[in-house]
Formats: C-alpha cells, sequence, structure tokens
C-alpha cells in the first residue's frame, strides 16, 4: 500500500478542516495511507521569513520534512500551495547549497533532529495525477461530475519556481493537470485567459485589501464572461479562501454582484468518490448546494 504524511499546514485546521477531511476520505478511498505528521509546525510562510533569516526558515522547513523522514516515509502531501512553495523551495536552497543543509542539521541536532534530504513534497492534485493515474481515478469515481462546468484556479505556488518541484504540468503556463483530473470525474474544464493570473490572495489580502480584491473581482469576472463555470475548483487552500469566503464578503459589501460556489479540488474528488458533503464542503460560505445535487444526481 502506498503511504504518505499528510501535512496540513496552518490554513486548512484552523479555516478549513474540510479540506483535511476530503483529503484523508480520497486518499484512502484510493488506496493510500495516510500517516499523520505528529509535531508538524508551520511550513513556515516564505513571503516573509526567508527574508529575515534563510537558515531559520530552511529549519522549519526541514524540521517538518525530518518528522516524516524519521517514519520511513518518502512522499508528504499538501493541500496548500504556499506549503508546496516553502517546503520544496527550502529543500531546493539546501540541496544546492550544502552549507546551509549543514547550519540546518547542527541546529536540528541540538533537538536530536536530522533533516536527509530524502522526502518528497507534492500537492494532492499533482500526488493524484502522479502516483494513482487519471484512469485510476476515473474507476473510482461514484458519483460523476455530469458535465458540470469547472472554472479552475490553480494557485501561483503551485506552478512557480517550478525548477524547485518534484512535479509540474509539463508548461505551467498552459497548466492541464487541474482541469484533467475535473475530466477524469466527468466535468469539462475549459481553458480561459487569464487561467494562471493571482487571485490576489496572499501578503497583499492583509496590506492591501482593495487591491487584491479588485485582482480577484477581474479575474473571477473574466472567467465568468468567457466559460461561465458552474463552480470553482482551487488547486489550493489559499486560493479557495478567496474564492469561497472572500467571495462571499464581497458579495455582502457590493463589491461584485456574481456568485459561483466554490471548492479545493480535493472536496470535489472527494465528491465524487463517494464522501459525505455535510464533511466534505460543510464550511462553504458561497452555498454549494446546487453543485452537491448535480453530482449526487449522477450516481453509479
Amino acid at each position: 500500500m502506498k503511504r504518505v504524511g499528510l501535512f496540513l499546514g496552518c490554513n486548512i485546521p484552523l479555516r478549513r478542516p474540510d479540506i483535511e477531511y476530503s483529503m484523508r476520505y480520497l486518499l484512502k478511498e484510493l488506496g493510500v495511507e495516510v500517516v499523520d505528521l505528529e509535531g508538524a509546525t508551520c511550513c513556515p510562510a516564505f513571503g516573509t521569513m526567508p527574508s529575515v533569516d534563510l537558515v531559520g526558515w530552511c529549519v522549519g522547513s526541514a524540521w517538518n520534512m525530518a518528522i516524516a523522514e524519521g517514519k520511513g516515509l518518502e512522499v508528504m502531501v499538501t493541500g496548500c500551495g504556499s506549503c508546496y512553495g516553502s517546503l520544496n523551495e527550502a529543500r531546493y536552497h539546501m540541496e544546492k547549497h550544502p552549507e546551509i543543509k549543514e547550519k540546518v542539521n547542527e541546529i536540528l541536532g541540538s533537538v536530536g533532529m536530522r533533516y536527509e534530504g530524502k522526502v518528497k513534497v507534492y500537492n494532492i492534485y499533482n500526488y493524484i495525477y502522479d502516483f494513482i493515474g487519471l484512469e485510476e481515478l476515473r474507476k473510482a469515481v461514484k458519483y460523476p461530475l455530469n458535465g458540470m462546468v469547472c472554472g479552475v484556479q490553480v494557485g501561483c505556488h503551485n506552478l512557480w519556481p517550478s525548477k524547485a518541484y518534484p512535479a509540474n504540468d509539463e508548461n505551467t503556463f498552459q497548466p492541464r493537470r487541474l482541469r484533467e483530473i475535473c475530466e477524469a470525474l466527468g466535468g469539462v474544464a475549459p481553458w480561459y485567459s487569464m487561467m494562471t493570473d493571482c487571485c490576489g490572495m496572499g501578503a497583499l489580502g492583509s496590506l492591501a485589501r482593495d487591491k487584491s480584491w479588485s485582482l480577484f473581482k477581474k479575474k473571477a469576472s473574466k472567467m465568468i464572461e468567457e466559460i461561465n463555470p458552474e463552480v470553482f475548483v482551487t488547486g489550493c487552500s489559499s486560493c479557495l479562501l478567496r474564492f469561497d469566503n472572500d467571495q462571499a464578503q464581497m458579495k455582502k459589501e457590493g463589491v461584485i454582484d456574481f456568485e459561483v460556489p466554490a471548492v479545493h479540488v480535493a472536496q470535489l474528488v472527494a465528491l465524487a468518490l463517494g464522501a459525505e458533503p455535510e464533511k466534505a464542503v460543510g464550511l462553504a460560505e458561497v452555498p454549494v448546494d446546487k453543485v452537491v445535487e448535480k453530482i449526487r444526481a449522477g450516481g453509479k
């Protein structure tokens, strides 16, 4: 049986534990053993810490990966694009700069830990794509999407810096993997012109909310204009917070006049594999009833 260490990060357990449920559910359904990483910390986010303390940042990431290595794991899986980026970038820096890795292990050694660099970190959709495969995913579907139009938001940190990642789209400026997963579930995921644009989440959202929201409004409006999605599908938990939680707030404040349900790809896969909707998408702020109804109507 395949085994993976499930790295949750901060946002998923704090704000969207329904993503955690969905990841655990789908991995079990696809024959993967989930191993908890007790003692794991923040990734830590590279939007700030590397600018202040590069070695300290790598220590935090190495700590998390060393926990997985200590359990004999070769793969970690996360649903957060920021965690995916931070862990892999730290890993890349330590591979390219042995002196950083040496300093990191000096610090970890003070608490009896050591980072070897053996474990690799995947985001959930790349893990499904590379380790499960689209055909096996199709076979596992119990509730197909029935042609549901999916507007995908891959997420910046899931795509770049691509040289630091163990898996990625062949062309990161024309990503297909997340779209192909939606299609394997029975949906359609058309290309649209702003697919690789940022949704405005991250530091900008904390520092300049209006500018940050304007990026989402522009992107979502263009998506609606070009492909008229029935659901937004994100590859990243931070993007989901923007497409769901923040979208609901924007609608409430009159910033936008549209309302499109949004789910993380793990939630969409879990629903298609038979997960309980109230557990898989129970924390959605934009109503997802129509999405669930359409999926449940196509049960095999």
